[in-house]
This record gives C-alpha cells, sequence and structure tokens, in this order.
C-alpha cells in the first residue's frame, strides 16, 4: 500500500512539473489549430460570423490563383529539401574530419546567413538582384549584356528565390550534419581503412547510414520552413511577376490582411497543416521503425 502511495505521489509530482509546458503546448499550439479549422467554415468580416461549411473551401479549389500557390509551393518543398539534404551532406562528408584551422572558417562561414535575418537577407539580395541599380545588372552591363531583371521575368523568379532561400538556410543542416558525423564511433573508420574502402565507400556505407536520423529532421524542419516561406517573396517580388512566386503562406497573407476574408485565410491554413502532415509524418514513421 505505502508502495503505490509513493508511485502516485511520485505521478503527481511529475504530471505538476510538465502543466506548464502542456498549458503551453494546449494555449498556443492546439487550440489555435481547432480554432483555424472552425474558423474555415465560416465567412468572416470582422463584425460577424456566419456558417457556411465547406464553402470556402469550394471557392478555393475554385480559385486558379490558389492552385498557382499551391504548385508554388510544392516546387519550393522538392528543391530546397534535395539542395540542402544533397548540399549539406557534400560539405559536412568533406570537412567532419579535417583538424586544419580553416576547416573552422568554412563552418562558420556557411552558417553566417542564418544567424542574420532573413528580412536583412532579403533587402541585401534585393539590391543586388534590382535591375536599375543592382550590382548584378551593373556587372553585366559592364560585361555587354544589358540590363538583368531576374526577379521580373516568370522563368527566373522561382529559381532565384530557391537560391536565396536554400543560401540562406543551409548552414543549418551543414551543422547539424558535422555534429552528426562527428559522433559517428571511429571503430567503424578503422575497420573501413583496415578494410581498403575508399573515402567514397566510407560516405555512403558509414557515413550516410549513420546520420539518417539527422537527415529525416532535416528533411521535416525545411518541409515546415518552406511551407512558412513569407519575408523573402513579399520584399522580393510580392508574389509577381503575374503570380509566379506566391506561395501557400503568401496567399493566405493577402486573403486575411489585404481581402479581410478570414474564413478563406483559415481554410489555406488547415490546408498547409494537413500537407505538413502528409510529407512529415512518413518521415517520422520511419524513423520512429529504425529505433
Amino acid at each position: 500500500m505505502r508502495i503505490r502511495s509513493q508511485s502516485l505521489k511520485d505521478s503527481i509530482t511529475g504530471y505538476l512539473f510538465i502543466s506548464p509546458q502542456m498549458l503551453i503546448f494546449l494555449v498556443f499550439l492546439v487550440y489555435p489549430i481547432i480554432e483555424g479549422i472552425r474558423l474555415s467554415l465560416y465567412r468572416i468580416n470582422y463584425q460577424s460570423e456566419k456558417f457556411v461549411g465547406l464553402d470556402n473551401y469550394v471557392a478555393l479549389f475554385n480559385d486558379p490563383v490558389f492552385f498557382k500557390a499551391l504548385i508554388n509551393t510544392v516546387v519550393f518543398v522538392v528543391f530546397i529539401v534535395i539542395l540542402t539534404v544533397g548540399f549539406a551532406l557534400f560539405v559536412a562528408s568533406a570537412v567532419f574530419d579535417k583538424n586544419a584551422k580553416y576547416v573552422s572558417f568554412i563552418r562558420g562561414s556557411y552558417y553566417v546567413p542564418v544567424m542574420v535575418s532573413m528580412v536583412v537577407m532579403s533587402m541585401v539580395w534585393s539590391f543586388l538582384l534590382n535591375p536599375a541599380n543592382g550590382l548584378i545588372s551593373y556587372f553585366s552591363q559592364e560585361m555587354g549584356l544589358g540590363n538583368v531583371n531576374l526577379l521580373g521575368k516568370t522563368t527566373t523568379v522561382m529559381p532565384v528565390i530557391i537560391f536565396v532561400t536554400f543560401a540562406t538556410n543551409v548552414g543549418q543542416a551543414i551543422i547539424l550534419y558535422i555534429a552528426a558525423m562527428l559522433g559517428v564511433s571511429k571503430d567503424l573508420f578503422e575497420a573501413a581503412e583496415v578494410d581498403g574502402a575508399s573515402r567514397w565507400q566510407v560516405i555512403f556505407k558509414i557515413l550516410i547510414p549513420s546520420v539518417q536520423s539527422t537527415t529525416v529532421y532535416i528533411v521535416i524542419i525545411n518541409i515546415i520552413a518552406v511551407l512558412k516561406i513569407f519575408v523573402v517573396i513579399q520584399l522580393l517580388t510580392g508574389g509577381g511577376p503575374n503570380n509566379a512566386s506566391v506561395t501557400l503562406m503568401y496567399y493566405l497573407y493577402n486573403n486575411a490582411f489585404k481581402y479581410n476574408q478570414l474564413g478563406m485565410a483559415s481554410a489555406v491554413g488547415v490546408i498547409m497543416f494537413v500537407i505538413t502532415l502528409l510529407l512529415s509524418v512518413p518521415q517520422l514513421r520511419s524513423l520512429v521503425k529504425e529505433k
């Protein structure tokens, strides 16, 4: 009886310790999700709410701009994830076991853009890409190629924004991979060296499988980050030209704060939440199965 009482006391103590975190989780995460789902079923004009069922979702799927935003977002996710994972793996596997001083400089230089505000980075790139007085346009004119307006063409705006986003965020993935690779047992490398394995064999047979959990984490955080991409679009293109760079988050922002369509904006948020789950859950399941 005394053991059961002590066990109950310990359980209550544990729940008391986690109750503040659980309260924050419920108030700032669970409640907004539930409220967003509820608002997506209403037409809202800041003064009244009218239940319209799935009309907001029907309106979304009848809007060509929404489909453009959806396609652009999927393209962003695919390219950012592939570029980030591939490039970060390449750089991390090349420098993780080097002790030279320049390696620390390389690690730090890749991480510097991560520490700088996305607003600042976007403003810097806006200056560089300005067709009137930007550095890129200036060098293009000096070489006799004329003005270059990469953000004003539907064929080049997406690659440019993908590159800017990738260059700004890839440093975090590199640092995470280096930290994970430093934790790999040295016995594996010594055994591979004894067996005469090449550098590429070590990378593909030892390093990449050993950091699989880190890869899953990087994939998930990049999916979430790209789905939330807004600042770069707002400062560089404003969704243009001709909605060529509009994303789901920017489309949500326009509906909520430009057109006062809070119900439509909430419906977009619900769809983004579902997309995040569909893309992230399989990754998490594979990680759980591995463990």
